[in-house]
């Protein structure tokens, strides 16, 4: 369907847990796919609805030669240790830290059509996983660093030229 703008933090959508998907029509199947673009281009990996400014519980990915969506994720499972793993975000761009995931994840969701649809993988995919969850339930990733990394994150963020831009 279409690449949609990425919304930047600061913008109250990314800050407010998603509503469930309970009407499965047409503006889904347009949400799933939208979300699924937005993920293709060089340098990303997926994309969740708040951050094209959508408040529902979906999310579109394209990493490791996997690519698809869910709607309604839930993590039904993490294993294997919390390791700090490099991560950034396009709501937060140009800007990286240490965040801590967990090495396996699992989400169990539906697709467009309400039919089950589980994903599950490892490293990078089930950082991918857990950072989208995430992003449906209220949190950009720089939220849930530790106390001192969060702190340098937030100062980072301030005087980020994309976020002065959007104080003017």
């Amino acid at each position: 369907m279409a690449e949609r703008e990425i919304r930047l933090w600061g913008d109250p959508v990314l800050r407010s847990p998603c509503a469930p998907v309970t009407v499965f029509d047409e503006s889904v199947v347009v949400l799933a796919a939208d979300l699924v673009d937005s993920s293709l281009p060089e340098g990303r990996a997926a994309v969740a609805a708040p951050q094209i400014g959508v408040a529902l519980r979906a999310f579109g990915y394209d990493l490791d030669g996997r690519t698809g969506y869910v709607i309604n994720p839930e993590i039904v499972e993490l294993r294997g240790e919390l390791r700090d793993i490099e991560e950034g975000c396009l709501s937060v761009p140009g800007l990286f830290f240490a965040t801590p995931r967990y090495e396996f994840a699992r989400v169990r969701g539906v697709d467009a059509e309400g039919s089950p649809v589980e994903i599950e993988g490892t490293e990078v995919f089930a950082q991918m996983i857990q950072h989208e969850v995430a992003h449906l339930d209220g949190q950009v990733y720089v939220q849930t660093l530790p106390k001192e990394r969060r702190r340098e994150a937030m100062k980072a963020i301030r005087s980020a030229d994309w976020f002065l831009a959007r104080a003017l």
